[in-house]
Parts: structure tokens; C-alpha cells; sequence
């Protein structure tokens, strides 16, 4: 493409944010950044409360007292000990997850609503948490000096359940999903999606409105689970065909590129050293909450320790995992160029994603903190591709499906 400055085409995108707009997702983003620190003092915070209650070192006791059961003990400390971080961390979720969102005019939705869909999520975790707790309790026991490496695999082959479960039992209850009607919308995407080996038979179209005012898409599932999920609020901000396009263009490159197997399998790695380091950490841990009346690492009423040392483990890892689901990012965008080939539909959407997520950060922070890449990184690229491949045809332009 002649005369086409790609540096010029990214100002331009970039300058039609407001300077209001730009400095409110600049204090969003910052602010998103202290949460990762005040969060793990919230955990510290409830890990020694929860020790100084003794309540979980009680059960514990009053169980293999009885029964000498220690897989029952491991399950009825780890269900309470969820229960009651859940409890004690819920002012803390109520305010980064409900109050924030809210105050920066990211979600409509009622405190009710919210509260309602945390419980029901609470009520999930719990009960997966606790049967996960009592697999790596158990191996803690059994192989005692190789736990951490068993632990990985146990924890890589949850992760894999929950991914291909998510769309069948999870998500729906969040959530009303329902198949894109017929028109320019849903015939854009089953082509799109049978030229790059995405499943053209499940595309859906949920209320994604209900929680959050975040303009997205997503392909859930793994295996035959997978499908193609838009959420209302792209239609509801005007997104036009290029637009789709380009958006799930990206997230069918998630699916194609493998991205979950990958994220998988690395995160199999990340937890062979975490729980090697736990192994390591937690007499530390134990000393610092001055957990007397806990045992080893092998005592579940040390619940509190082992999530202390993990949650200390996250914010260390914090530029690990950023930097591995940037990448993945980043893929996806290339992917969505090459085969949806709508490098100003992509553009355009990214640009409504900088509400909350600041469009310019520094190379530093952006390494540090960024999960995806900086707007302003994603729309250079695609206007460095638009300078090198020719334009499609121009598309119709619906505004709803």
C-alpha cells in the first residue's frame, strides 16, 4: 500500500480516545497493578486469622481422633478452610470485583446480581478446591520426598477437566447462550471458522452484558467441547462485520495455535517448581504466622501456610505468567491477520478494549503487568500488516446480528 505511514495510522486510532478516556483507563491500569499486591496482603491477612482460630487444627484432630481417617480430615479441613477464606476475602472481592468495576463505569450490574453469581461460583470452587487439596494432601503422604512433581500433574489434570467441562456445565450457569441467528454476522464466522479449522457448528452469542460492560469473544472448551461465544456487548457498542471478523479471528487463532495445551503445559512446569518451592517455603511461612499448633506440610490444618507460600509464589510470578499469555496473545492477533485479513477491524475493537486497559505503558510495565500486549503495540502491527497485504472487499456493516 503506497503513501500508508503505519506510525501516522496507529496515532490516529490512538487519538481518537479523549485525553478523559485515556487518563481514566491510565488510573484503572494502575490501580489494577497495587491490587496485586494489596490481594496477597488480604491472603496474608486472612491465612493468620484463620491459623488463630485453631478451628481447622480442631477438626483435624477431632477427626483422626475418631476415625483415623486422613483422606475424611484433608476433605473436611479443606472444605472449611475454602469457606472461610471465601468469607473473609468477600469484602475484599466485593470492592476489586463489584465497587471498582462499577466506579470506572465497567459493569451495570446490581450488587445483588453480583453477590448471587459470586456465592454460586464460591460453591464451585470449594468443592473442586477441596477434591483437589485432598489428591495433594494425599500425595504429600504417599511420596513424601517427590510429592511437588506428582502434585503437577494432579493439578495439570483438574485444569484440564474444569476446560472441558467450562462450557458444558459451568458456564451456562452464568450465563444464557444462544445460537447466532442466521445472518451477514453468523455467516461471516462459520466461514471464517471452516477456512481456519474452527468448529463452524457452535457459534453462540451470550449475555455477556449481564456482568461486565467489557467488550469480548471467546472459543471455550477443549475437544469436543469447543465453541465459538460472542458476547452481547460487541453489538451492543456497534460492532460492524469487520470488526467480528477480526475479533474472532483472534480468539479462533487461540484455538488453532493449541494456545490452551500450550498454557497447559506450561503451567504444568510453573507447578512443579511452585510446589517445590512450597516444599521448601513453608517452615518459613510456618514461623512468620507463628502456626504453633500446625504440624509439617503434610498437615492439612497448615492449609493456611501452603496458600500463604503459594499466593506469595503468584506475585513473583506475576511477570512469568504475563509474559507466556502475551505471547499467546500476540500469536492470536498475527493469526487473525493472516485469515480474517481486517487489520481496521481489529483496530477498531481494540481500541474500545483501552477503557480498561491503558493503550500506551511503558516497555517496562508492559513486561512486568500486561497479560495481552499494549493497544497501541497491537494496532501498530496491524497497521504494519494493512501497509503489507492488500484490502479485502469492503464488508456490510450491521450493527447487530
Amino acid at each position: 500500500m503506497t503513501n500508508f505511514d503505519p506510525a501516522a495510522a496507529t496515532a490516529q486510532w490512538l487519538a481518537t480516545l479523549s485525553p478523559q478516556e485515556t487518563a481514566r483507563a491510565i488510573a484503572y491500569t494502575h490501580g489494577s497493578h497495587w491490587l496485586i499486591l494489596w490481594s496477597f496482603l488480604v491472603s496474608a491477612l486472612v491465612a493468620w486469622i484463620i491459623v488463630r482460630t485453631g478451628l481447622l487444627v480442631a477438626i483435624r484432630s477431632r477427626i483422626e481422633r475418631r476415625r483415623r481417617r486422613p483422606i475424611l480430615a484433608s476433605f473436611a479441613v479443606a472444605l472449611i478452610y475454602s469457606a472461610m477464606s471465601w468469607a473473609l476475602t468477600l469484602p475484599w472481592a466485593i470492592y476489586q470485583g463489584w465497587w471498582r468495576e462499577k466506579q470506572y463505569g465497567l459493569t451495570s450490574q446490581a450488587l445483588g446480581g453480583w453477590l448471587g453469581e459470586a456465592v454460586i461460583g464460591a460453591a464451585i470452587s470449594v468443592v473442586a478446591t477441596s477434591l483437589l487439596l485432598v489428591a495433594i494432601y494425599a500425595l504429600i503422604r504417599r511420596a513424601r520426598r517427590f510429592w511437588w512433581a506428582w502434585a503437577a500433574g494432579v493439578t495439570a489434570a483438574f485444569i484440564i477437566i474444569g476446560l472441558v467441562l467450562a462450557p458444558l456445565v459451568i458456564e451456562p450457569i452464568f450465563n444464557t447462550y444462544t445460537p447466532a441467528p442466521n445472518g451477514p454476522v453468523r455467516d461471516a464466522v462459520v466461514t471464517l471458522a471452516k477456512q481456519t479449522g474452527t468448529p463452524s457448528d457452535k457459534i453462540f452469542i451470550y449475555n455477556g452484558s449481564k456482568q461486565s460492560d467489557r467488550y469480548t469473544a471467546n472459543v471455550s472448551g477443549l475437544f469436543g467441547t469447543a465453541r465459538v461465544a460472542m458476547s452481547d456487548t460487541m453489538f451492543k457498542q456497534g460492532a460492524d462485520l469487520a470488526e467480528v471478523r477480526g475479533v474472532v479471528g483472534h480468539e479462533m487463532g487461540h484455538y488453532v495455535r493449541a494456545h490452551i495445551l500450550w498454557t497447559v503445559g506450561i503451567l504444568v512446569l510453573l507447578s512443579v517448581l511452585a510446589f517445590w518451592l512450597t516444599d521448601r517455603l513453608y517452615p518459613v511461612a510456618h514461623r512468620l504466622l507463628k502456626a504453633d499448633r500446625v504440624g509439617n506440610i503434610a498437615d492439612p490444618a497448615g492449609l493456611p501456610v501452603l496458600a500463604l507460600v503459594l499466593a506469595f509464589l503468584g506475585v513473583l510470578g506475576t511477570p512469568v505468567f504475563a509474559t507466556m499469555t502475551r505471547t499467546m496473545e500476540e500469536d492470536a492477533d498475527h493469526f487473525s491477520l493472516v485469515h480474517a485479513n481486517e487489520p481496521d477491524g481489529l483496530s477498531k475493537a481494540l481500541i474500545k478494549t483501552a477503557e480498561y486497559r491503558a493503550p500506551s505503558p511503558s516497555a517496562i510495565e508492559e513486561f512486568l503487568f500486561y497479560d495481552h500486549p499494549s493497544v497501541e503495540n497491537r494496532i501498530r502491527r496491524a497497521m504494519e500488516w494493512k501497509a503489507t497485504h492488500p484490502a479485502q472487499a469492503p464488508a456490510e456493516q450491521p450493527t447487530r446480528p
